[in-house]
């Protein structure tokens, strides 16, 4: 079956709550993926940074194989021989007291807003109902109801109200927004490194330092989502390390199975997580043996393999070479870590969905995202004669 039939089913049969670029991949192998018309592309996606160890690890796979043969699934009613060795490296590796083990990434973020309201009633003393987690425009934290009630995205929130309440939204990069909101009431401040989805947006240096010294002032959690920025995505294992913090709560996914299956995890101090009892919080498949073994080989290539000092030092390159391009197009590139930004200037023709499109045909796929925003993130195994191809490409492609 070629592309265009795939295509045209997939139009007939499937909801439209997507807009793909119109490739049909069916294969792929570290920074590279194949079509059904046997075209090679390289990712510079990494699906959203699920990918960050490149796709199909041999050493992750083999894990998956592995594990399935043994047993995939017993529910958090039983234990499994998997999730005490998981929680274990995990905290090791990140310096956690605690983990909380979930699936998708948005259902981290769900996990530590129940968490942070729980602690507020029974630990802080706010009166019942009335806690407030502060949030940032243009955030994105997953899909869910709840979560897309305190986005500013028009376009997440638009007719899918009534929302929850108990959301603040405030200025990202503002410490002193920060301090202005908190009221007794608040229990949480949560807040991405990076805003990936919002176009790779970097706060001024020493934001996240500030917010967290304001946030212990005043007895408020510190939650930071490193779904997408974590696991080795902007050079550091977490991001939150660029600044020399440790948070209340870390929120972590996509990577943390390098693309072979849905496992996320809230990381925290003993003094949050402790608020659940039995009963009060959990998941079918959280924690399930086949995810633990999955991220546990996921996690041992990322370091073993030096993906993380990888991306540090190719997206040092890949940043200083597309500054090199001289194109009135551009309004900025910026970046961290292979987690990188081409913004275009208003008006450009067809914006940067044309450049994704054209981009596409000479075997380079990356996502718009706002209009003018081209992001590029590649797996992290990617290497210097790699990045020089993309960059070629991506010069070409740009009009004018």
């Amino acid at each position: 079956m070629m592309s265009e039939s795939y295509n045209s089913i997939e139009e007939k049969f499937g909801a439209k709550n997507y807009k793909p670029l119109d490739v049909v991949l069916n294969r792929g192998q570290g920074i590279w993926v194949w079509d059904v018309d046997g075209n090679k592309y390289m990712d510079c996606l990494s699906a959203y940074s699920a990918v960050n160890q490149g796709h199909c690890h041999p050493k992750i796979k083999q894990a998956l194989i592995e594990q399935a043969d043994k047993l995939t699934l017993t529910s958090r009613a039983f234990r499994n021989d998997q999730l005490a060795p998981f929680y274990k490296e995990l905290c090791e590796l990140t310096n956690s007291h605690k983990v909380l083990p979930m699936n998708s990434g948005v259902e981290a973020v769900e996990t530590a807003i129940k968490c942070a309201r729980k602690w507020g009633y029974e630990t802080k003393g706010v009166e019942h109902n009335k806690a407030e987690i502060i949030v940032c425009e243009n955030n994105f934290h997953g899909r869910t109801l709840a979560v897309v009630g305190f986005s500013t995205d028009d376009n997440a929130r638009n007719n899918f109200g009534p929302f929850a309440p108990g959301f603040k939204i405030i200025p990202f990069g503002d410490a002193g927004a920060l301090e202005e909101a908190i009221t007794p009431n608040s229990v949480a401040f949560l807040v991405e490194p990076i805003q990936g989805e919002a176009g790779v947006i970097i706060p001024p240096a020493g934001y996240l330092k500030e917010a967290q010294k304001i946030c212990k002032k005043h007895n408020v959690i510190f939650i930071l989502d490193e779904i997408q920025t974590g696991l080795g995505r902007t050079g550091k294992l977490l991001a939150e390390e660029h600044e020399g913090i440790v948070p209340d709560l870390t929120l972590i996914g996509k990577a943390l199975s390098g693309g072979f299956y849905p496992v996320s995890a809230v990381l925290s101090n003993d003094e949050v997580l402790d608020v659940l009892q039995p009963g009060q919080h959990g998941s079918t498949f959280g924690g399930n043996p086949l995810a633990c073994a999955v991220a546990r080989a996921a996690l041992k290539v990322l370091v073993e393999e030096n993906m993380i000092e990888n991306a540090a030092t190719m997206g040092d390159y890949f940043l200083a070479e597309l500054k090199k391009i001289k194109n009135p197009g551009i309004k900025e590139v910026r970046g961290r870590g292979l987690m990188i930004a081409l913004e275009l200037f208003q008006g450009t023709e067809g914006g940067a969905r044309a450049i994704c499109e054209k981009l596409m045909t000479m075997g380079l796929l990356c996502k718009e995202t706002h209009t003018d925003t081209i992001r590029f993130a590649p797996p992290l195994v990617i290497k210097k004669e790699d990045v020089d191809w993309a960059v070629e490409r991506i010069s070409k492609a740009l009009p004018g």
